[in-house]
């Protein structure tokens, strides 16, 4: 009798279980199958699309998380590229107009991946960090900044020279009025752009290695120079200049700035404390001359307090 009523439990009892068990969903039955389901998902942060999906248990987290972290590192050292953008500066028009560049932009990596090791074990969203910096100055100052003359430099040129008084010319209007703001890195080549035929840059002879030949832009170099002998006046800080193969002759020996689109660069920062404007004047009879200008209130700043200090 005892042995009839132990079968009849045990079958109502596997009955149940099956019964039981059916009605979980797999993925109690073998949790670790849920690891696979596991994903982080980069979201820009203003077209709201995903940009890169991980999938973070392919990497066995749970046994070193080293792994999924390098995979992470990796791939941010492979987009920093795309999405770090250099600031283009802000200008003043003829009509005193301002007209708006666009701000530096670089992703924030140590966040990045901060964020992408926290959401693992969980996965989760995450919107893509960008750090932004506008340019330092402040929208109200920029009527001002035409007051005063903290440097100047001219040089000179052959005016009978068509080619390439045209293309000084054409990089003086360039960089004329653009305002450099606290803090930020102006770039001869990033502000006066490609020197091409389309642009109105003719041929005109300039130094290659040595030598002379004919390239399109020859002569953009004087007012590279030029603008490097006027700021260097002044408590900034050069971050890339670079000299001819042959000597000027528009510039004391060693005071020269060579560029090349695409190339060779003339670059510094404002460390000045005090936004200024970039004043470039052609003049027909065969002179270039740069000047920096701030408003009466940053000048008096800079001379009497900043350059104390510094």
């Amino acid at each position: 009798m005892l042995k009839k009523l132990l079968f009849i439990i045990g079958i109502f009892t596997v009955f149940f279980m099956n019964n039981a068990f059916a009605n979980i969903d797999f993925q109690y039955k073998y949790p670790f199958t849920t690891n696979e389901e596991v994903t982080i998902q980069i979201i820009h942060p203003e077209t709201k699309e995903v940009i890169q999906t991980f999938y973070p248990f392919h990497y066995e987290i749970e046994l070193d998380l080293n792994n999924f972290k390098r995979e992470v590192e990796r791939w941010i050292k492979e987009i920093t590229p795309i999405y770090n953008k250099e600031m283009t500066l802000d200008r003043i028009d003829m009509d005193g107009e301002i007209i708006k560049g666009t701000p530096k932009v670089e992703i924030d990596q140590s966040l990045l991946l901060e964020q992408l090791l926290q959401l693992s074990f969980t996965g989760g969203m995450i919107e893509l960090p960008l750090k932004k910096r506008e340019s330092g100055y402040r929208k109200e100052d920029a009527p001002q900044l035409n007051e005063v003359i903290l440097a100047s430099y001219t040089t000179y040129f052959n005016k009978n020279k068509v080619g390439r008084s045209k293309n000084i010319e054409l990089s003086a209007t360039a960089i004329h009025n653009v305002i450099v703001g606290s803090g930020d890195i102006f770039s001869f080549n990033s502000v006066v752009g490609p020197r091409e035929i389309a642009y109105g840059y003719q041929m005109a002879p300039e130094f290659v290695r040595g030598k002379v030949v004919m390239g399109i832009g020859g002569g953009i170099c004087l007012t590279s120079s030029t603008l490097f002998n006027a700021v260097d006046q002044l408590d900034v800080e050069i971050i890339e200049r670079h000299h001819h193969s042959m000597d000027v002759g528009y510039v004391p020996k060693g005071r020269d700035a060579t560029v090349s689109f695409g190339g060779l660069d003339f670059r510094f920062q404002n460390t000045t404390g005090i936004p200024f404007l970039i004043k470039a004047y052609y003049h027909k009879s065969g002179a270039i001359t740069i000047e920096i200008r701030t408003s009466k209130e940053y000048a008096d700043l800079y001379r009497n307090e900043l350059l104390i200090t510094q």
